[in-house]
């Protein structure tokens, strides 16, 4: 459960103490550095739906998050377990496999979930809509970030 904790690094899971210090640290992960959330991601979606396919994709830079946030993912999983599977089955399954990060760590998940079939007949990731609450190119959004320091 622990290990759980460390890879979303919220601070609640810690002691207040510590709690404080993660709070004012913010860390600079480049994009070639250490992706925790993203690495359990891919590791969870692998063992629980054997994909053929798999592309999770950090989109937190989009968003009004402190550089180096893994909050935002948008997945690609291609399965043969998706056969027979309504849209919304493909995604509870994805969404059972990742529950514990979306409870703690994961503010937004997009998800396409495809059988191999559809996969071969369309072998492409849908492009992110831009993000109207809260992204960097909201002109309010560094007002609203300034007011909630104060």
């Amino acid at each position: 459960m622990l290990s759980s904790a460390l890879r979303c690094l919220r601070p609640s899971c810690f002691s207040p103490a510590f709690s404080r210090q993660l709070l004012h640290h913010q860390p600079r992960m480049e994009h070639s550095g250490p992706r925790p959330v993203e690495s359990t991601i891919q590791t969870k979606l692998t063992q629980a739906l054997k994909p053929e396919h798999l592309e999770v994709i950090n989109e937190s830079h989009m968003h009004a998050v402190p550089t180096g946030s893994e909050s935002h993912f948008r997945v690609l999983v291609v399965s043969p377990q998706f056969e027979g599977l309504s849209l919304l089955q493909r995604h509870r399954l994805v969404n059972e496999a990742l529950k514990e990060e979306l409870s703690t760590c994961i503010h937004a998940l997009a998800i396409q979930a495809k059988t191999p079939q559809q996969w071969s007949s369309n072998p492409s990731l849908a492009k992110s809509p831009p993000c109207l609450g809260g992204s960097k190119h909201d002109n309010t959004m560094a007002e609203k970030l300034k007011a909630g320091r104060d």
